[in-house]
């Protein structure tokens, strides 16, 4: 793909999969490409394996590897395959170098996870994996408010194959600043907060949004994303009235049931198990039928 055609798979809706867990633990590679196939086969086109809602740091190296192969290989070449790298700088090149010879076509750089982040530190980091694959697209996910627009305009410069941001500091004034001192232009905008924030965001200049949802309804997201293009927002805001209190479960005690919640309402389908791994939980019994009750009421 070249860079215009990645640029246009992110102005979509970008789909983080979950990674369903077996019985014994271990990820359950048929769920899995079931769930994938759902995904596809409802029109979804833009697919981050190793993604938040994936549980991407509690997976092992040869997980993150394994979700990467299967999701390229039952993508084939019906979607545009973004990989999710991260941890400290080798491990982010060499996962990145993976999802290069796997086929894949872009990654999504994780907020760094260090206590002592200095702006260009932040651009040091991605610089450095962006030069690793330069056939590759690659989207930084920036979540810290203290990080200038001006740093990622210093990034773009120096990093053609930057192609887009994935926006996830929840404050769309400031996200309007940012990208302006960025370059609007320069890069596709992903609103990373998903559908609660993507009316706000498209309104400052997002034309893409992530989605954990999208894995129990994506014909709501591509309702949203549809409106959302079409610059009606009354229909979008219908859309997220549908989904407001589903997306309220999974923000409430600072995300704690963010990826909890997508599988429960998964479970209620028959789709997988509802299965997580620490430090996050399953919902305790009295939510459970909140969140399928929920489900049940949306078109699937």
């Amino acid at each position: 793909m070249t860079f215009e055609t990645l640029r246009a798979a992110l102005a979509d809706v970008v789909a983080i999969p979950v990674t369903p867990f077996a019985e014994n633990g271990r990820v359950d590679s048929a769920a899995h490409r079931a769930l994938l196939h759902r995904l596809l086969d409802g029109g979804v086109r833009t697919l981050t394996p190793n993604g938040n809602t994936g549980e991407f740091y509690a997976l092992t190296p040869d997980e993150r590897r394994a979700v990467t192969e299967a999701t390229v290989a039952e993508a084939a070449d019906r979607a545009a395959i973004l990989v999710g790298v991260g941890h400290d700088l080798p491990t982010a090149v060499e996962a990145a170098r993976h999802a290069r010879y796997t086929g894949a076509h872009m990654v999504m750089v994780h907020q760094p996870v260090h206590p002592y982040v200095s702006e260009s530190g932040w651009v040091d980091y991605h610089r450095a994996i962006a030069d690793a694959v330069p056939e590759l697209g690659v989207v930084p996910y920036v979540r810290n408010p203290l990080l200038s627009g001006e740093r990622l305009a210093e990034l773009g410069a120096a990093c053609p194959n930057v192609v887009g941001v994935k926006y996830a500091v929840p404050d769309a004034a400031r996200f309007a600043g940012f990208a302006r001192d960025a370059g609007l232009d320069r890069f596709v905008w992903v609103a990373g907060l998903a559908e609660p924030y993507a009316p706000s965001y498209f309104s400052a200049g997002a034309t893409g949004f992530t989605s954990g949802l999208v894995n129990v309804a994506p014909a709501l997201s591509l309702e949203m994303l549809a409106a959302l293009r079409a610059g009606d927002y009354g229909t979008a805001m219908k859309v997220w009235e549908r989904i407001r209190r589903f997306e309220e479960l999974r923000a409430a005690n600072g995300n704690a049931d963010n990826v909890t919640v997508v599988k429960e309402a998964l479970a209620s389908l028959g789709l997988c198990r509802r299965d997580i791994r620490p430090p996050s939980r399953e919902l305790p019994e009295d939510a459970r039928a909140e969140v399928a009750a929920i489900a049940g009421g949306w078109p699937i």
